[in-house]
């Protein structure tokens, strides 16, 4: 049975349309290798083609792949802009996805030093093995002692519905008090599709989210738990002398650089899998919900990740505290500012476009006015693609500019009298 896809692509994809068009006017030995750019970045380009000074041909992008799921999203990773996806903000049952958010709040109580991977836990008869028959665990008992470490990797690698018990009453004194935390954490991250019920992700109707937000909670758990992030790549854990392997199949992969993040499945929706990969200095996340089984969100998931690093590139047009611009300051012990961006500007956008981009800025003001502090916000660079903003950084101030002498102050008071405030624009490419 088909599923009828309505295919919605991000700002920088829909730049795809007009990369290039194949004329069918070629002669056969004259048509463009739309895969020439790809080749010659993997070294596999016939090398007579520099030889003979031919322009490199175009990379032909194609329109992302479609599955048979419910809905899917490809996310790039430090900029959070979407690539492609399917149904990307409709309602999920996240399944065992859940454990991801259940995992990033013990993570953020490891990281801000009030838990530790060597704290004792006592298991509850909440959190009893027996409680979950037919479902995941770490085979823990009632009475037990157990380290935060194995009940962590318990969860994440296991995807143990007890040891997600354990931590939660461990942590919060119920289920309860720690559900609150996951939802309050969800708003901070901006999961605007999201709502937890419980620890584990079995079936509640309460439990809800989006590929989208599954997306962002794993590049959330990729950027705030350095120190933890590391566990989702590990294949295997023996608890209890049960050795158990983690379900994504992708950390076998030798054909990609898969390291992380997890699982999910229930019979109301189907097999879920949030994975991330790195390829050279580009990290992109993908989400993929409701496949028809392990092997098909498997391959989803590859899919999505090998389009994205094929037709793709980070580019960087502008470094982190680079002076950009020079602008008139009045009242101040100094009479210029530099202007500058606090982070480097890193863009995904489609192999081969860097020279079509171009960069804008937007001024609050054409002379600025003391006391400055370093950082502070004073315009806007907009980055266009096909005359559509595809990023927009704050322009700060590189220093920090203290107020001048009284007769300096007076004079710059006459200056600004008679000069325009109003808003500059200028564009360079």
């Amino acid at each position: 049975m088909s599923v009828k896809h309505t295919l919605k692509i991000s700002l920088v994809a829909l730049a795809l349309s007009s990369v290039c068009s194949l004329s069918t006017a070629f002669a056969d030995d004259a048509i463009p290798d739309p895969f020439a750019a790809v080749k010659a970045q993997n070294g596999t380009a016939p090398a007579t083609s520099q030889a003979q000074g031919v322009a490199p041909a175009p990379i032909v992008v194609p329109e992302p792949p479609q599955f048979e799921a419910q809905s899917w999203v490809l996310m790039d990773y430090y900029s959070g802009r979407v690539i492609c996806e399917q149904n990307a903000h409709e309602k999920i049952w996240p399944a065992s996805l859940t454990k991801m958010m259940t995992a990033y709040v013990i993570g953020m109580e490891l990281k801000a030093g009030r838990l530790h991977m060597d704290d004792d836990v006592t298991i509850t008869e909440d959190a009893w093995a027996k409680k979950y028959t037919d479902s995941s665990k770490m085979f823990i008992e009632v009475g037990r002692t157990i380290k935060v470490g194995d009940l962590v990797r318990g969860i994440i690698i296991q995807s143990g519905n007890d040891a997600c018990v354990a931590m939660a009453i461990h942590l919060a004194g119920t289920q309860e008090g720690f559900v609150s935390v996951m939802n309050n954490y969800a708003a901070q991250l901006g999961l605007k599709d999201t709502h937890f019920s419980n620890v584990h992700g079995l079936f509640d109707e309460m439990n809800y989210s989006s590929a989208y937000d599954m997306a962002l909670l794993g590049r959330a758990i990729i950027r705030d738990l350095p120190d933890e992030y590391p566990i989702y790549s590990q294949k295997e854990f023996t608890f209890n002398g049960i050795k158990q392997y983690n379900r994504n199949r992708l950390l076998w992969d030798n054909s990609m650089k898969v390291d992380g993040i997890k699982t999910g499945h229930l019979s109301q929706v189907g097999y879920n899998l949030v994975t991330s990969a790195v390829n050279d200095n580009m990290r992109l996340v993908a989400a993929v919900i409701g496949a028809k089984s392990e092997k098909l969100r498997a391959n989803y998931n590859k899919a999505l990740l090998t389009y994205g690093f094929r037709y793709f590139q980070l580019y960087t047009p502008v470094q982190a505290n680079k002076p950009l611009l020079k602008r008139d300051v009045r009242m101040g012990q100094q009479n210029q500012v530099d202007l500058v961006i606090a982070k480097d500007l890193n863009l995904l956008i489609p192999r081969g476009r860097q020279n079509d981009i171009k960069l804008s800025y937007r001024l609050k003001r054409s002379t600025f006015v003391a006391p400055l502090k370093k950082g502070d916000e004073l315009g806007v660079i907009d980055v266009k693609l096909d005359d559509k903003v595809i990023s927009s950084v704050p322009l700060v101030s590189a220093q920090t500019i203290e107020e001048g002498g009284f007769f300096g102050r007076m004079w710059d008071k006459i200056c600004l009298f008679f000069s325009s405030s109003d808003e500059e624009v200028s564009e360079q490419k």
